[in-house]
């Protein structure tokens, strides 16, 4: 352990000590303090307090946040607030914003570590497309200071992650420019899978699962966040969306979205689980106080089996006027090119040859897609490969995914591990 992370653990220790980590996160403590900060009172659409309300009482009750846990957590919800009155301001003076012209959006979704954001960074090497970028999930409002400010502030935000959590980059390699996952965008309005990836949060999560129209606010949100991005680059776009959380809302998309375009990434689950499991553990470390690696991989299980047989059930068709495209993993890195043209042709569009040349020197410049080397192991975080194969085998079986070498079991206990072993306290 750091020195950081050591001093980290013992400011926590203290603060339990003296129940300051006790405390509720308060929802009205955090309106006001957007309020004052933007100078703005009105919301227009209020329906996003009873999902905050439920996103905090879960994280106070279940998510051991330590010290850097709740800052973290307060200056999120703080942001998010703050963009919304920004948001109803701007719409509120400029109410042609509503009248931009969102079509035929297409939505990367599938397994999450299949590939999708390397299919939508690929994607997004063609001029005509467009995504929401980091920077302006976290701060899309010119109030919040010019295009370079604030990207230079995002920057130095990520840097401050990558601190906390330096394996973090390995695994998913962001910076301020960088193409964004939708569950930053629908995360303002507190209902998101966002926020479960980050915390231990089951029954936010049991809350959110309940009912399958329940994402249907924060699809309406999605697609005023997108007009308001696209007002202000005075342009429409092709927009090329992509989160692997999509699969849990096809149907709200298809309400908020009718002409939408649906892409399936596929992967070999096993490896995607693992790749999963290692992630949520690296972004949950800095902030709680308490960690059971072993628990999330089975978790993970549970979240993503449900996921392949929502796509079992698409099958080509969720209703959109287009069929599904379907891309596989294996195609995707050993031909890019190919892959994209073909995902072109199948929704009528073409692949021009400049496009074609981008893809090629994104590729060159981007070693491994710019990940880093990992080593899994099934047993750091509770998963069996025979039990995982025999639960997802219908699905690989539907798609005809290629099953991809499975890592050896550890027989050595790598002492990096040994204290993977059971719920182990950060605080020490």
């Amino acid at each position: 352990m750091s020195i950081t992370t050591h001093a980290f653990r013992l400011a926590d220790k203290v603060a339990e000590t003296v129940g300051f980590l006790d405390k509720p996160l308060d929802p009205d403590t955090l309106i006001q303090i957007a309020r004052r900060q933007t100078g703005l009172r009105a919301f227009g659409d209020t329906s996003f307090i009873g999902p905050l309300t439920r996103l905090l009482d879960s994280c106070s009750a279940e998510a051991a946040l330590g010290l850097m846990g709740r800052s973290a957590t307060r200056w999120d919800m703080v942001r998010f607030l703050s963009n919304l009155l920004l948001l109803h301001d701007a719409m509120t003076r400029s109410p042609e914003i509503l009248q931009e012209p969102i079509q035929q959006p297409i939505f990367i979704t599938g397994l999450p570590r299949s590939g999708t954001t390397f299919l939508h960074r690929l994607m997004m090497t063609d001029l005509d497309n467009r995504a929401p970028l980091v920077w302006e999930t976290i701060y899309p409002s010119p109030a919040a200071g010019t295009t370079t400010k604030r990207i230079a502030r995002v920057t130095r935000q990520l840097k401050t992650f990558d601190w906390l959590a330096p394996a973090f980059r390995a695994l998913h390699p962001l910076n301020a420019t960088s193409p964004q996952e939708c569950s930053e965008i629908t995360a303002h309005v507190f209902r998101s899978l966002r926020f479960d990836t980050n915390y231990h949060i089951p029954s936010y999560r049991t809350w959110l699962d309940a009912d399958v129209m329940r994402q249907l606010p924060a699809y309406r949100f999605h697609r005023r966040f997108l007009q308001y991005l696209q007002h202000q680059d005075r342009v429409a776009h092709r927009w090329v969306l992509k989160c692997p959380e999509h699969l849990f809302a096809l149907q709200a998309i298809r309400a908020v979205y009718p002409d939408a375009r649906l892409v399936f990434v596929h992967r070999d689950p096993v490896k995607v689980l693992l790749s999963q499991a290692r992630l949520t553990e690296v972004l949950r470390q800095p902030f709680t106080r308490r960690l059971d690696p072993k628990a999330l991989g089975p978790a993970e299980s549970r979240r993503w089996l449900d996921g392949t047989r929502r796509m079992m059930a698409a099958g080509d068709d969720a209703g959109f006027p287009e069929p599904i495209c379907h891309v596989h993993h294996m195609d995707l890195i050993s031909d890019p090119v190919s892959t994209v043209e073909g995902v072109y042709r199948h929704f009528g569009l073409t692949l021009s040859p400049r496009t074609a040349g981008a893809i090629e020197d994104y590729v060159a410049a981007q070693s491994k897609g710019g990940y880093g080397e990992h080593s899994y192991h099934f047993e750091d975080h509770g998963l069996e490969e025979q039990q995982e194969r025999a639960k997802f085998r219908p699905y690989m079986i539907r798609f005809g995914v290629t099953a991809e070498a499975a890592p050896q079991r550890r027989t050595n206990q790598d002492p990096a591990h040994a204290s993977q072993s059971g719920e182990r306290s950060l605080q020490a």
